[in-house]
């Protein structure tokens, strides 16, 4: 099976010449750089070290996901951020367990010693109860649910209509555009589909600034939880 590193930037240069270097290119096919407006000299980079790049055209990180897939050789796929969040040395271990024959394999920040490094008050408050509404409702087990840092089959993108826009209609209503990751942990969980996790630690960032949207996220998120309870298949 071919793999691609699917490599998520904006405005983060700093990581990038500290985190990419750290990337060897025989551990995957393919490595793509969705870039989303950087005007800090990542998109400049990337082209400058030979990587496949693109510029998304809608603004969110949903629609890099959107607009970069078509793009994607590999029958696996392994979403990554460059901005010090994720450690590269665990993309062989996560690529190896996918070729054990599971459908998703997860880098946690919470299973077994593994930690958070950039997590705060809230956003460590965030990822424990969203895990534990996701595991209540939908009976699967996460120790982490929303974590970027992950690979799985790309063709779970269209299996479960990640691709879709009605797929996110509770962002709408808090004027945001949210990720793909709480839906994709939630439908793999529906559909009981075979999921792992192995313990990744998670350093602070270097550099650049945290995209996060705390309340405006957190909210279209629950909102998307309590939607796929009554919802979809």
């Amino acid at each position: 099976m071919k793999t691609t590193l699917f490599v998520l930037t904006y405005n983060e240069i700093e990581g990038m010449r500290a985190i990419m270097p750290r990337v060897k290119k025989e551990w995957v096919d393919q490595i793509i750089i969705a870039d989303g407006g950087s005007t800090d000299g990542t998109l400049e980079y990337a082209k400058e070290h030979g990587y496949t790049t693109f510029v998304q055209k809608k603004k969110g990180i949903r629609h890099a996901y959107i607009e970069g897939f078509p793009l994607i050789n590999g029958d696996i796929v392994v979403t990554f951020s460059p901005d010090g969040n994720s450690i590269p040395e665990a993309i062989p271990e996560l690529i190896k367990k996918m070729r054990e024959g599971y459908d998703m394999v997860i880098a946690s920040r919470y299973l077994e010693d593994a930690v958070s490094h950039d997590d705060d008050i809230f956003t460590g408050f965030g990822n424990w109860f969203f895990k534990k509404s996701i595991n209540l409702f939908f009976g699967s087990k996460y120790a982490d649910a929303l974590v970027i840092f992950r690979a799985y089959r790309k063709s779970l993108f269209y299996e479960l209509d990640l691709h879709k826009e009605e797929s996110y209609n509770t962002e709408k209503l808090l004027f945001t555009v949210i990720g793909i990751e709480p839906l994709l942990s939630i439908r793999c969980a529906k559909r009981k589909l075979k999921v792992t996790e192995v313990p990744v630690e998670e350093p602070e960032r270097i550099g650049g600034e945290r995209k996060l949207q705390i309340i405006r996220w957190g909210g279209a998120y629950y909102l998307q939880i309590l939607k796929e309870i009554c919802s979809w298949r």
